[in-house]
């Protein structure tokens, strides 16, 4: 295993923590794609039973972060380029409604999100980042007034900070992708609709293609990246 996980403190039901511990290291790098991974290294290094490892990896399985490995356990799965792109149309897709929603309801997303955001871009910690990108999309779903729109990009989510993990280790975009956050929650609450449907597009856009092309550079396609 790559980098070793930090124990967990004691309770009862392990399954859903373990499930995030695993989740995270995957997202923030130190469980590259490819690594080979067995209940017993696991429950080991987090200092836990065999059973809530188990099913927290059938969970890593379903949502296709981890695959077979060949004889023995399972591996963190290889990024697909084409796929991130696919990712990336449907979040668009959702991201340009909820912005058009919101900014007909002139929402004024809390300042501090953008705030958080750019500290957290001038450091190191991958989580804080993924965080801070997340809670920022997560707020223009609420301000949307349209539950589903949330409910169906969860579904995306855990996919997307994935990538968004391998990108942001090294990327030179931090400060602009904070600059087109912060252009987006000022059309939003202007109420132009039309503009924040555009910038919200751009910005998947433009977080796509430069996505696939670093996941590339990074990586190279022996290190996880299927084509």
């Amino acid at each position: 295993m790559a980098a070793p996980l930090a124990r967990l403190k004691a309770r009862t039901d392990y399954v859903d923590e373990v499930y995030r511990v695993l989740v995270d290291a995957i997202s923030e790098g130190s469980l590259a794609p490819g690594t080979r991974l067995t209940q017993e290294d696991i429950a080991e290094q987090l200092a836990v039973s065999r059973s809530p490892v188990l099913q927290a990896l059938r969970m890593l399985k379903k949502d296709g972060l981890v695959l077979d490995a060949p004889g023995r356990g399972l591996l963190v799965a290889p990024l697909d380029a084409d796929w991130i792109a696919h990712l990336y149309q449907i979040r668009g897709s959702l991201d340009s409604l909820a912005a058009r929603l919101a900014a007909e309801k002139r929402f004024k997303l809390d300042k501090t999100l953008i705030a958080n955001g750019r500290r957290a871009s001038k450091g190191d910690d991958v989580k804080a980042m993924i965080e801070s990108d997340v809670a920022f999309h997560s707020a223009i779903y609420v301000a949307s007034g349209n539950p589903l729109i949330a409910q169906t990009a969860h579904n995306h989510w855990v996919h997307l900070r994935r990538v968004m993990g391998a990108v942001l280790q090294g990327s030179g975009q931090r400060k602009s992708i904070w600059d087109e956050h912060a252009a987006i929650a000022a059309a939003i609450a202007d109420g132009n609709a039309r503009l924040a449907i555009e910038l919200s597009e751009r910005h998947t856009q433009i977080a796509s293609a430069n996505l696939v092309k670093r996941i590339s550079e990074v990586l190279g396609d022996e290190s996880g990246v299927a084509r």
